[in-house]
């Protein structure tokens, strides 16, 4: 019962900013998603200003350090408590199915931290990303202060997000691959044991397996970003869609359909994409900088 009426007041929270923004211009679900200069930082072409997508990836930094600190490093004893055991098990799924599955056993020690941390990063912005906050671009006035609306918003519903965190994965995956077996190596193992020699007749064939493993290690890249940021742009699209039809067409009527097809909806990304999200993109990540590693050609 708890867990229906929170749900309810959140989709309530919702409900009144997609309705101001329906009073005032067209319903566009995807001006949500646009981002807005609130402190303008620039150094020369590049350009550090704080918008929303930052405000959460500043605000999902906060919460994992401290739910690090506080499920695995304050005041933990041979008896766990439950807030020990949520950290334990947070570790134990980091440890033995993200990095045991996808890293050698000797570079668990080293990449351990980097994959767990992006595992609960990750969970903590996707999260938070269904909690309405007072983190909007639209405001209402209150006893004559201008104040910010509530409203759901991912930061991994930006590609530029999703693409910094895989690039970073991706990077470390080359690197640690030339460190582990040298360059020669490295990008020897691009190519599958077994091939003839290059010579002028298996130039063409060879170049082009060369060439395809290159595109493929880019895909990686592409892959790795797209699919966090095509499932939660999705997600987030479809509730603000379901629940801006009322507003469209002007009528309530379609409440019944609409409110439970959004509940839905918000219900599979929390409890389902939210976490399985997270999972495949910190062992994706295990399994490039594993295979980079140990090459299996």
């Amino acid at each position: 019962m708890k867990r229906a009426l929170a749900l309810f007041t959140t989709l309530a929270l919702i409900a009144p900013q997609v309705a101001l923004a329906a009073e005032e211009e067209e319903f566009d679900p995807s001006v949500e998603f646009e981002q807005h200069e609130w402190i303008p930082i620039h150094v020369g072409p590049v350009d550090l200003s704080i918008t929303k997508a930052v405000a959460y990836l500043m605000l999902g930094s906060v919460l994992t350090m401290a739910l690090g600190i506080v499920l695995m490093r304050w005041r933990t004893g041979v008896s766990p408590d439950r807030r020990q055991s949520a950290g334990e098990l947070i570790y134990d799924i980091a440890q033995t199915n993200v990095a045991e599955q996808g890293l050698p056993s000797k570079a668990i020690g080293r990449w351990f931290p980097y994959v767990a941390t992006l595992l609960l990063f990750i969970f903590v912005v996707n999260l938070i990303g269904f909690i309405p906050l007072p983190l909007s671009d639209e405001t209402f006035h209150l006893f004559g202060l201008e104040l910010p609306t509530l409203g759901i918003y991912a930061a991994t519903s930006s590609l530029s997000v999703t693409l910094a965190l895989a690039l970073m994965s991706w990077v470390f995956t080359h690197v640690e691959g030339i460190r582990a077996n040298g360059v020669r190596g490295y990008f020897g193992s691009f190519m599958p044991s077994g091939m003839p020699p290059f010579t002028f007749k298996w130039a063409i064939p060879l170049s082009l397996l060369y060439a395809l493993e290159i595109l493929g290690q880019v895909m990686r890249l592409v892959s790795l970003s797209v699919r966090l940021y095509a499932n939660m742009l999705a997600g987030h699209m479809l509730i603000l869609t379901f629940i801006g039809l009322m507003f469209v067409l002007e009528t309530v009527v379609l409440a019944p359909l609409v409110i439970p097809a959004a509940t839905a909806f918000y219900l599979f990304e929390v409890i389902i994409v939210v976490g399985i999200q997270a999972y495949i993109f910190a062992a994706l990540s295990a399994i490039y900088i594993g295979s980079a590693i140990e090459p299996e050609h």
